[in-house]
């Protein structure tokens, strides 16, 4: 107890009420729900057989079967009508396959889903750490995802089959005895499959959360930041290096005015015809062109 005090006082257990940990919670519930409805289940229907010899007849012959579904070794005595003599008749499907698959997902989804909350509560930092463990628990929670919907499936298919097969009307046309007209065959209870047909529903629910898990631990591996890092606009691209090796930025360069550059405005001219003082005036070429340049001349 006062290892959960500490727990809980230093906020390890927050982690549950993120949606990382708190759909793991959800998977550990579902996969108990759905192993247990499926491995757990027993069923039992029964039918009549009535003879013209009302002596020969049995009203009530009782037919069990359940976990793993081997009907094939299910079998029961119906009276042949011919006598007191008996023929022990089997059901017919084996589906073992595809509900004990079913159950080893459901069972090993419990195990690791108990085991990555271990992991989310007390080792968080290492999980995170490099990344290295949220992507290891990406790969991981994607295989069960796969095997979900696998398993799912072949026990929905699975469970079709065993209720054709302990159907009472099927099961009396196994009876030789029935295809008689003298003799009156009907059923007496079918059996109850309300916890097989919950059992599928948990499992297509598990396929939901754990495909939804995806994401969340998509987000904890790093991969995201790496695909958004590596990707630039093309609006944002650095402009090619002029012949100096620097950045261009237009013909204009960096010491022209781009407005008088594209407008043909005013451009001094210091230097290209005896401008500044050094030629009697200041910018002759431009501002005095045939005017007096000194006293002595207009003397």
């Amino acid at each position: 107890m006062d290892v959960v005090n500490q727990l809980v006082a230093s906020g390890q257990f927050t982690v549950v009420k993120q949606p990382l940990g708190f759909i793991k919670v959800l998977q550990w519930f579902f996969a108990i729900f759905a192993f247990s409805t499926c491995g757990g289940y027993s069923g039992v229907f029964r039918l009549s057989v009535e003879c013209s010899n009302r002596s020969e007849s049995n009203l009530n012959i009782e037919v069990e079967f359940g976990y793993p579904f081997r009907l094939h070794q299910v079998w029961f005595d119906a009276p042949s009508c011919k006598g007191e003599e008996t023929e022990r008749l089997f059901l017919v499907g084996d589906n073992s396959s595809s509900a004990e698959f079913f159950v080893t997902i459901g069972v090993f989804s419990f195990l690791y889903s108990m085991a990555a909350m271990s992991v989310y509560v007390f080792l968080l930092e290492k999980y995170r750490e490099g990344n290295k463990g949220a992507q290891a628990d990406f790969i991981v929670t994607a295989v069960f995802t796969f095997m979900w919907l696998v398993s799912s499936s072949a026990w929905a298919k699975g469970l079709s089959d065993v209720k054709r097969a302990t159907d009472p009307d099927d099961v009396i046309n196994l009876i030789p005895a029935c295809d008689r007209e003298e003799n009156h065959c009907k059923e007496i209870h079918e059996p109850v499959v309300s916890g097989l047909n919950t059992s599928v529903a948990f499992g297509f629910c598990n396929l939901v959360l754990w495909a939804g898990n995806l994401w969340f631990i998509f987000k904890e591996t790093g991969w995201l930041a790496s695909f958004s890092g590596t990707y630039m606009p093309s609006a944002e691209k650095q402009p090619a290096p002029d012949s100096f090796g620097q950045p261009g930025y237009g013909q204009e360069g960096y010491g022209q005015d781009p407005y008088t550059a594209s407008q043909g405005g005013y451009q001094p001219d210091y230097g290209q015809q005896g401008g500044g003082y050094e030629g009697g005036g200041y910018n002759q070429g431009v501002y005095g062109q045939g005017e007096p340049t000194s006293y002595s001349n207009e003397m």
